[in-house]
Parts: structure tokens; C-alpha cells; sequence
């Protein structure tokens, strides 16, 4: 599967691949600082913090693409973590949509909704869920990170 083959530059300025993942349960998230949905990042850390030991992370990738995130990862860093606590590891800035589109993205963006779609991220907070088995289940951004449908597939599918 050509998903667990991408590279990530994190955040912290370290690189990993993707296969870092392989087995464990992934929520990925295109998040911004400045969106409306930003307070999906406290249920996201909550998810993080509830299930992190049991085989379970977020990764969120900051997202340029709709025009609401800041400028640098520096100060991505230092906003995720002073405002929202964020621990749940996250990549430099990139771009989920376009000709540009992270090649983690450009993976994602096959799997389809819950009505049958797929395609371009629509906004910033879709949510992709990464099943240990390498099946990938896709949330659009209304749908909160708490949200009863996320929920239950965490809680079936954890690993340990």
C-alpha cells in the first residue's frame, strides 16, 4: 500500500515514514490555526490522550490550502501547544489539495465518505481514519472528532 511509503517532515523537524504507523490506529487531520473547526483540537488531544497507550494517535498535518493557517511551523508549534495543548504529533505545513498536494494526501483523497464521495479535502479539520489493518475510513469537517461514528471504529479497532 503506497500510503505506508510516504515520508513526513514533522514538526519537531524530524522525518518519518509513514510505516511508523503500520499495526497502530491513525486519525490523520488537515488542521489550521485559524478556522472556525479549531476547537476540534481539544477533542482531537482528548482522543489522543484517552487512547494513546492502547495503539492509537493523531497526526495532524497543518494546511495552508484553505488560507487559514499562520505563516511558519514555528509559530503552528507554539499556537497548537499554548492554546490547545496539543501533544499528538503533527508535520511541517502543507498542502492537502492541488498540484502541490502532499503525497500523503494525494493517497487519502481516493477513499471515499460516507455518501460514496471521494476526491479533494473539502475544508480544513477531514478526518481520515486509518484502520491497523490498512483500511482507511473518511470523515468529512462537520463531523467532530467525538462524534459517535469516530467513536465506535476507535474503540473496535484498537490494536492492544
Amino acid at each position: 500500500m503506497a500510503i505506508f511509503d510516504t515520508q513526513l517532515q514533522m514538526l519537531d523537524g524530524s522525518t518519518r515514514s509513514f510505516s511508523d504507523f503500520k499495526g497502530q490506529l491513525v486519525l490523520v487531520v488537515n488542521v489550521a490555526s485559524r478556522c472556525g473547526l479549531s476547537p476540534q483540537y481539544a477533542q482531537l488531544e482528548e482522543l489522543q490522550r484517552k487512547y494513546a497507550d492502547r495503539g492509537f494517535t493523531v497526526l495532524g498535518v497543518p494546511s495552508g490550502s484553505f488560507k487559514q493557517e499562520l505563516k511558519d511551523d514555528e509559530s503552528i508549534g507554539e499556537y497548537c501547544s499554548t492554546t490547545w495543548g496539543v501533544t499528538f504529533p503533527m508535520t511541517t505545513k502543507s498542502d492537502v489539495n492541488g498540484r502541490n498536494r502532499h503525497p500523503l494526501y494525494k493517497e487519502l483523497v481516493k477513499t471515499k465518505d460516507s455518501m460514496g464521495l471521494a476526491g479533494p479535502v473539502l475544508w480544513n479539520f477531514e478526518k481520515f481514519l486509518i484502520l491497523p489493518s490498512g483500511q482507511i475510513k473518511r470523515f468529512r469537517p462537520q463531523v467532530k472528532p467525538d462524534d459517535a461514528s469516530i467513536i465506535e471504529l476507535i474503540e473496535a479497532n484498537l490494536p492492544r
